[in-house]
């Protein structure tokens, strides 16, 4: 099992986002809740009419709640592990929704996960704990690609499992409701290692029960 902390560091290398947690700033309430007032102002509105008083504030604290997965680690999820069963098969969790920000303009993203590994000695996590790593890396601001690849890590970092494989199913809100206005267009990333990298016509097995 590899230390965490030091895969957290060794990912800041090139401008990479770190899988591990940042501290959150003790002023991130209030700079946020004046940067929000500064848009307003910029846009020609007056943040101090009615209908806008209270929104700095709102804004601020939404984006603390749907950017907390900056303030976590979600592999620390993956640490509760079992194997009394000795379970050798597949392992698969289908269809867990998430909802994440665009990194790019920080719009909504929202779609579907799955999630699938072959276990290593029989060690096996929790099934929800799957969704929390999702979760987790979704409430951040995210490149789906890079948080495909962020869960398979993850899952590599902690269950040191024999193969994982992750789809991620997922409309963006820049390309839905600005740009070329494409609602209803879905991106589908995935990533496959260890055995299932390689063997294709495995890889092939589990995507079809992935997709099925």
């Amino acid at each position: 099992m590899t230390d965490l902390n030091a895969t957290a560091m060794t990912a800041c290398k090139d401008d990479q986002r770190p899988l591990g947690a940042l501290s959150r700033p003790a002023d991130a309430e209030e700079r946020l809740a004046n940067a929000v007032r500064t848009i307003l102002e910029a846009v020609g509105e007056n943040p101090e009419r009615e209908g806008l008083q209270d929104t700095p504030q709102r804004v601020a604290k939404m984006y603390l709640e749907v950017f907390g997965g900056l303030y976590e680690d979600p592999r620390e999820h993956l640490k509760t592990q079992f194997s009394a069963d000795q379970h050798h098969g597949a392992v698969i969790v289908k269809d867990i929704r998430f909802h994440s920000m665009c990194e790019h303009h920080l719009l909504p993203v929202h779609g579907k996960a799955h999630v699938a590994y072959l276990p290593a000695g029989g060690r096996l996590t929790g099934l929800s704990k799957l969704a929390r790593v999702v979760e987790g890396f979704a409430r951040r601001p995210q490149l789906q690609e890079r948080m495909t690849d962020q869960v398979a890590q993850a899952m590599e970092d902690v269950l040191a499992p024999e193969a994982v494989l992750v789809v991620i199913e997922a409309e963006h809100m820049c390309m839905s409701m600005r740009g070329v206005r494409s609602p209803g267009s879905t991106t589908v990333t995935t990533v496959a290692r260890g055995t299932w990298k390689h063997d294709h016509a495995a890889r092939m097995e589990i995507l079809s029960l992935l997709r099925g």
